[in-house]
Formats: C-alpha cells, sequence, structure tokens
C-alpha cells in the first residue's frame, strides 16, 4: 500500500520490488528500501547491490510492468477496508473450504501486544466454538 501522499517515492519503490522479485530477491529489495528511504534514487544502485542483472531491472521499471498490477492491489486493500500501512488482516480458513476465509478483521495502524492478541484470541474463540 505505496503512500505516495506520504512518500513520493513510495509507489516506484513498490514497482522495483516487484521487478527485484523477477530475479529472486523480492524481500532482499524490500528490506534494502526500507533500510535506505532517503537515498532510493537511484533504483539501479540498489539493483547491483543485491547482485541483480541491472539492464534487466532498470527496463523492468522503465516499462511500467508493474504499475496496474500496484494499481490494482492498492484497490483490492481499500476495498478489504486497509486505509494504509500497517494494515493487519485477522481471519480463519474454512475447514471445509481451505480457500474461503471467515471471521475478517482488521488491525489497522502500529498496534501493542495486546490489541494483536485481543484479535486472535476472539477469532480462536469464534473457531473452538464451531
Amino acid at each position: 500500500m505505496p503512500l505516495e501522499r506520504i512518500h513520493k517515492l513510495a509507489f516506484k519503490a513498490s514497482e522495483a520490488t516487484h521487478c527485484a522479485e523477477d530475479q529472486g530477491k523480492f524481500w532482499e529489495m524490500h528490506d534494502r528500501l526500507f533500510e535506505n528511504q532517503r537515498a532510493l534514487e537511484p533504483w539501479s544502485a540498489h539493483a547491483e547491490a543485491l547482485g541483480l542483472d541491472v539492464a534487466q531491472f532498470d527496463q523492468c521499471m522503465s516499462s511500467g510492468k508493474y504499475t496496474d498490477a500496484v494499481r490494482k492491489d492498492m484497490a483490492e486493500a481499500t476495498k478489504a477496508g486497509a486505509t494504509g500501512t500497517p494494515s493487519f488482516v485477522v481471519a480463519l480458513t474454512n475447514p471445509d473450504d481451505p480457500t474461503k476465509v471467515e471471521g475478517v478483521t482488521f488491525i489497522r495502524g502500529a498496534q501493542a501486544f495486546p490489541a494483536f492478541k485481543a484479535q486472535l484470541d476472539s477469532a480462536l474463540s469464534a473457531a473452538d466454538a464451531k
């Protein structure tokens, strides 16, 4: 959920993680960009530092290959109730159909452990009641 209102390069950073994913380094790029939020550009420097094929990465970044996918993810997150980051979803899979979830709740924003514990305990109690 890149929040461009807060960080003008957030959307491009999201695209960079997907371009890195093409070369098997999504999380490495994700972590690197979070560690270097004040020095995101040039993007290719991060690709080089991670040992990516820089030409392939640069081509991906300039092509807009993941623009629509990132926008779609943002729309889905908004539709589901996420308003920013961090947002957490607590849900249980349906035991009869594990592709479906039940009892979906959101934890919005940075919260202390008791907020997570309360939501998880509630979900587990509901599951035990079935």
